[in-house]
């Protein structure tokens, strides 16, 4: 089988006529019956149905139709990664990044380009599942650091770590020298959450399910950051990853721990299976899991 009969076939099964499929393809419409004829014969399978007018696929013609878009799809990549790399020098490293990422993928990084110095690197916001997996699938990115469970056969996503969700209270709160919280702390609360679309939202609300209290619910956000300023506002309580705010020592909010089993969430490293990652994809994947392994050091 030939790259060359994967795009032949692939131009009848979306022109659905021989002769649009060759002057698409810039041949003859005897040479394009040939090589589909040779490729059914190769398979040994019957992958048009030519009886009538417009070819119809057969259902192991569809099957392949959609296997062939996926590798022409991914040779195509590998051929533009190429000639980029060609045309324009060193390679990139892209990566798509969830928000409490961003106080440990510095320390990462900083020993990935202490070994490729003349690497350029795109971090991007990428943060719901259905940015997640397009960006994943376009090949927009390379790979995802993500707490998206991510239910796609061309998208494997590796555990890293867990991290806790904590409670942010406003400066005055009546709660605020609590060592600790539980969820019913926060049942009369005007609550700020993530919209719809957000795995962090799912798992709070499950929480809250568990304990049989009821959010009430007065601001939907896309970015944490909001989050934490209407906290600081006295606006309403949230809960966000605790590794977003450990850090932040300007705060004046006030974060408290959760005592709920049910507050926590999986962080992975997610990427298609189907493309083409360089070598230097692989050593900041490999340098990601050796940082949480506990064997590299970049503080």
């Amino acid at each position: 089988m030939e790259i060359r009969q994967l795009y032949y076939f692939i131009a009848i099964a979306e022109k659905r006529t021989f002769t649009e499929a060759a002057s698409a393809l810039h041949i003859s419409q005897p040479s394009l019956s040939t090589a589909i004829k040779k490729l059914e014969n190769e398979l040994g399978l019957t992958l048009l149905d030519r009886s009538n007018r417009e070819v119809q696929l057969t259902k192991e013609g569809e099957i392949f139709y959609q296997k062939a878009k996926k590798l022409i799809d991914h040779f195509e990549h590998v051929t533009d990664e190429m000639k980029r790399l060609r045309e324009n020098g060193p390679m990139e490293l892209s990566l798509g990044m969830i928000e409490s990422a961003k106080y440990w993928v510095p320390k990462v990084l900083s020993l990935f380009k202490a070994e490729h110095n003349d690497v350029r690197i795109q971090l991007m916001d990428i943060l719901s599942l259905t940015d997640v997996e397009k960006a994943l699938n376009n090949f927009e990115i390379h790979a995802a650091i993500t707490n998206q469970y991510i239910d796609n056969e061309e998208i494997e996503a590796i555990p890293i770590y867990e991290e806790r969700l904590v409670a942010l209270l406003p400066g005055n709160h009546p709660l605020k020298n609590a060592s600790s919280l539980v969820i019913e702390d926060l049942n009369e609360e005007p609550f700020i959450i993530c919209k719809e679309g957000f795995q962090t939202r799912i798992d709070i609300l499950n929480a809250f399910k568990k304990s049989g209290v009821k959010p009430n619910i007065q601001f939907e956000v896309e970015r944490f950051e909001i989050s934490c300023r209407l906290v600081e506002e006295g606006m309403g309580a949230t809960i966000l990853p605790e590794n977003y705010v450990k850090f932040d020592r300007q705060a004046s909010f006030h974060v408290k721990t959760l005592e709920d089993p049910n507050l926590s969430r999986m962080v992975y490293l997610a990427f298609n299976k189907n493309s083409y990652l360089p070598p230097l994809v692989l050593r900041f994947m490999s340098l990601v899991n050796a940082f949480f392994n506990g064997k590299v050091n970049a503080l």
